[in-house]
């Protein structure tokens, strides 16, 4: 004890911390030794747990390993401009020969999207995002960009498209990123942007239905339904019935919804239980914002999951995912009432980096068909994606029938 004490051992709150005067080095093959700045010697083992580690994964996104004229290892960040002798791989080190697997949450509330994708390259992948020039749809966009791949920023508005591609490429100057024209609220543009994009003959890996419209006053598109509605779910709906030969031909293929707890404070049934189509279009006598956006998120899960019953033996997998609650983004932008309470509740809320974590985690699990979001979760679960059991039965128990019937294919989803 009088050495451990000495050497500073029993000060640490963790195994793994290095004594003083001890640094943590790695080999040109990934193995990591430990350097005695007093003692000037090295040795293989840890020197408080007497384990050997070697690196996990590859180098991240933007990191190139290079040699000095001395023969010594140096790292060079391309994204930040920087270099360094300390192996950017170091924090996800294993065990030569682990003993018994560890209980520890690798991820957490405090988790940026960044993270999530940590190591993995996806070069040679293509991903289109919806509503990506702000808020989880552009965080989403930049962590696939910047590990590898093929991003293209589906937008209403091309003029921000592109300050949020260029702010991509500052971070990364080889990031292929490319911005795209998509209305939601209206049909033909939908039409437009799949052909446009099929006409680029390449593959489609994830498809992310971010973009939405929160408290907007009633109104109707140029197709003459409510604009809500139309944002929300039926022009994703429409995207990806347009695009499903070419998700089919990229397996494994996925689609990412983001939906919203909301989605349980409402239903579309009538009082006799079936389905009543004016309450996902209504008039204006019968609208309200709050019901609208819920209602939109409902068919959001709907869809969803008859979307991965059918596709999924192809290959193509689909999930619905909630970000979060209470988040801060301009969302909110259309009443002074909910700015005001969102201003309010910016404090407690989560960065629109962390909250795309949710839908980066769920795009890129391979296990989050089968996976639950349970209501209330306040920290960050295992898996985030969720079917939901109360939208799918006791709601609506048509509903599986109801989709199956609107998404036959060949079918005018114009009329």
């Amino acid at each position: 004890m009088a050495a451990l004490r000495y050497s500073g051992l029993d000060d640490t709150d963790s195994e793994d911390e290095l004594p003083p005067c001890w640094e943590q080095r790695t080999t040109k093959d990934g193995w990591v030794y430990y350097a005695n700045h007093t003692e000037e010697k090295t040795q293989w083992e840890h020197p408080k747990t007497g384990k050997r580690k070697r690196i996990a994964g590859d180098l991240p996104y933007g990191w190139e390993q290079e040699t000095d004229e001395n023969g010594q290892v140096f790292f060079v960040d391309h994204i930040n401009k920087r270099t360094t002798y300390l192996d950017p791989r170091l924090a996800f080190t294993v065990d030569e020969n682990p003993t018994r697997p560890t209980t520890r949450q690798r991820y957490d509330a405090s988790t940026t999207a960044m993270e999530i994708l940590q190591g993995r390259d996806f070069t040679g992948k293509v991903v289109v995002v919806t509503g990506a020039n702000s808020g989880i749809g552009f965080e989403t966009a930049k962590s696939f960009a910047l590990h590898g791949a093929h991003v293209i920023l589906a937008c209403r508005n091309m003029t921000r498209a592109n300050e949020a591609v260029s702010r991509i490429l500052g971070e990364w100057r080889k990031a292929k990123v490319e911005a795209m024209t998509l209305d939601l609220a209206l049909l033909r543009s939908v039409q437009h942007f799949a052909q446009a994009f099929k006409a680029k003959n390449v593959s489609l890996h994830v498809l992310v239905c971010n973009a939405a419209a929160f408290a907007l006053p009633w109104s109707l598109t140029k197709d003459g339904l409510e604009t809500t509605f139309q944002v929300n779910h039926l022009g994703h709906f429409f995207l990806v019935q347009l695009l499903q030969d070419v998700l089919c031909c990229s397996a494994p293929a996925r689609v990412v919804v983001v939906s919203s707890e909301s989605h349980r404070f409402t239903d579309i049934n009538d009082s006799s239980g079936k389905l009543d189509f004016s309450r996902l279009s209504p008039s204006k006598s019968d609208y309200w914002a709050m019901l609208a956006y819920n209602r939109s998120k409902l068919c959001n899960i709907l869809f969803s999951n008859e979307l991965h019953r059918r596709l999924s033996p192809r290959g193509v997998t689909s999930n619905a995912v909630h970000p979060g609650n209470m988040m801060y983004s301009s969302i909110h932008r259309n009443w002074w009432v909910y700015t005001l309470l969102f201003t309010l509740a910016r404090p407690f809320t989560k960065s629109m980096n962390q909250l795309a974590v949710r839908t980066l985690n769920t795009c890129v699990q391979s296990n989050a068909v089968a996976a639950r979001c349970s209501k209330g979760t306040t920290g960050f679960p295992t898996s985030v994606a969720y079917k939901s059991e109360q939208a799918s039965s006791k709601q609506c128990p048509w509903a599986p029938c109801f989709w199956r019937g609107r998404m036959e294919e060949g079918e005018n989803l114009l009329v």
